[in-house]
């Protein structure tokens, strides 16, 4: 797989990313830490964007185009990325822009309002042997999210979601 993206790239360390599990006292809490997490990742793909556009394009080495980007601040980056390669970051993809987040939801399972004879749920392998007749089962789900977690507008309603 590795060369069906990078070509003839030698892999000389496999890919890493950042991942962690955290647990906090309260919904404001891990709110405040989702949004900083989501803060420090779009200052961070700025930054690379705007470093390897340098590198790659108008071809400075690492040390020109660190130190070209040294002292800059988001607005710079903006019209560095717009003026000089005709990217306006805006319209770069949320994916990067906002990061990979992957949580934990519940979801509720369909109520089971039917009884089965044995034979139809022996032939029926997806139906669970024990009846649950009007009662939900908590199932959890992962999924993974590229919104915007800094505006209140996404935590809104989704507290339950958190406990």
């Amino acid at each position: 797989s590795w060369s069906e993206f990078m070509g003839d790239c030698v892999l000389k360390v496999p890919p890493q990313f950042d991942g962690r599990v955290v647990t906090y006292p309260s919904y404001k809490n891990m709110q405040d830490y989702f949004s900083w997490r989501q803060a420090d990742c779009h200052i961070n793909n700025l930054y690379n964007t705007c470093f390897w556009n340098l590198v790659k394009q108008k071809k400075l080495t690492h040390v020109e185009a660190k130190d070209r980007l040294s002292g800059t601040v988001s607005k710079d980056k903006n019209e560095l990325l717009f003026s000089e390669f005709g990217i306006n970051y805006n319209n770069e993809p949320i994916m990067f822009r906002k990061g990979s987040t992957i949580m934990w939801t519940e979801i509720a399972e369909p109520k089971v309002d039917t009884i089965k004879t044995v034979r139809e749920m022996e032939s029926d392998k997806n139906v669970n042997t024990k009846l649950m007749r009007g009662k939900k089962r908590p199932k959890k789900k992962i999924f993974l999210s590229h919104v915007d977690m800094i505006k209140d507008s996404f935590w809104i309603g989704k507290e339950e979601s958190f406990d």
